[in-house]
């Protein structure tokens, strides 16, 4: 995993690769940004250039220590990773252990936290003695998109490094050229992940397009519209649902106030938005946002799925 393969964080990989070639890389890192622009990758190729092998080449790839690596394989690279769960003292208190040990082959150990805003608050603050006196070429990554979720006093000890979503153009062009996409898929993709590549590319091969396509024919272009079809109790299906439909009634507001159709959403799908145009006033829009908007919210809490779209159903869709 080079380097060339995190696309659109340009400053990010610089700083990076500066401190490589500075041999500067210890202590804590903090790097930030939304779900899916490249945290991880960036992380992981980090580790790979700071222990490769082949110094003829900038981040081979290829050297045993970088396939190691891209292989998940390597003794000395350690990745927590609760899947969404928290991290507890107990994975700290393993980081401290090994963090202590010299590296089996490596010149860096690299220590990676995933989703380092799950940490426990006993996980914290076992992680802050750990940050207070880092051994030498240990460095310890904290990957988030919720940096505001993580102790003051553990940020103030990392050197933060900032991604950012790629404008949804860029994403679009890449997701053509290097990933062959038709159009309309590209520009969905583009603007629906808003501007996160990552997840563009986890939707490419799905058959997001039939189904946000289907939730327009049975739901917003039926004379009386129903939820019903696509009762779930998959939290994710319904978040997918959800922002299928703001992203129906956004590209409703775009066209109402006179802005090109290129801005929209479901280009795809412009005819029927044109003719939908008139059926949604400005009041309907603001209302059926705050619908919308409400009903995310509330899926993040342990409400009842169904009960949750039955509510949102009335309210979006009432007299």
């Amino acid at each position: 995993m080079s380097f060339s393969a995190i696309k659109g964080q340009d400053q990010a990989v610089h700083l990076l690769k500066s401190y490589i070639d500075n041999s500067r890389f210890e202590g804590g890192y903090l790097f930030t940004g939304p779900e899916g622009v490249g945290k991880k990758m960036a992380a992981i190729a980090l580790a790979q250039g700071l222990n490769c092998q082949n110094e003829s080449f900038d981040l081979c790839d290829t050297c045993p220590s970088c396939s190691k690596i891209k292989a998940g394989q390597h003794p000395d690279i350690y990745i927590i990773s609760e899947d969404g769960s928290e991290i507890r003292i107990d994975a700290i208190r393993q980081l401290q252990k090994r963090i202590s040990f010299r590296p089996y082959e490596a010149s860096y150990k690299v220590f990676i936290i995933n989703n380092a805003h799950t940490l426990t608050a006993e996980a914290s603050g076992a992680l802050l003695k750990i940050l207070e006196e880092p051994p030498s070429k240990s460095p310890i990554i904290l990957i988030t998109e919720k940096p505001n979720l993580l102790f003051k006093t553990i940020i103030s000890r990392c050197k933060a490094i900032k991604f950012n979503s790629l404008k949804r153009q860029a994403l679009e062009e890449i997701l053509k050229t290097e990933y062959s996409l038709d159009n309309d898929l590209a520009h969905f993709l583009a603007f629906f992940s808003e501007g996160r590549i990552g997840r563009a590319l986890s939707l490419k091969d799905s058959d997001i397009m039939f189904k946000k396509n289907n939730i327009f024919d049975k739901v917003i272009l039926k004379d009386k519209p129903s939820a019903d079809a696509f009762m779930t109790s998959d939290r994710v299906e319904i978040r997918n649902f959800l922002n299928i439909l703001a992203a129906w009634f956004r590209d409703i507001y775009i066209l109402k106030i006179g802005m090109p159709e290129k801005e929209i959403i479901n280009i795809d799908r412009r005819n029927q938005l044109q003719e939908t145009l008139k059926r949604f006033s400005f009041t309907d829009l603001a209302s059926n946002f705050v619908s919308l908007s409400n009903a995310l919210i509330s899926l993040e809490h342990n409400v009842n799925t169904r009960l949750l779209l039955a509510n949102f159903e009335v309210e979006l869709w009432k007299e």
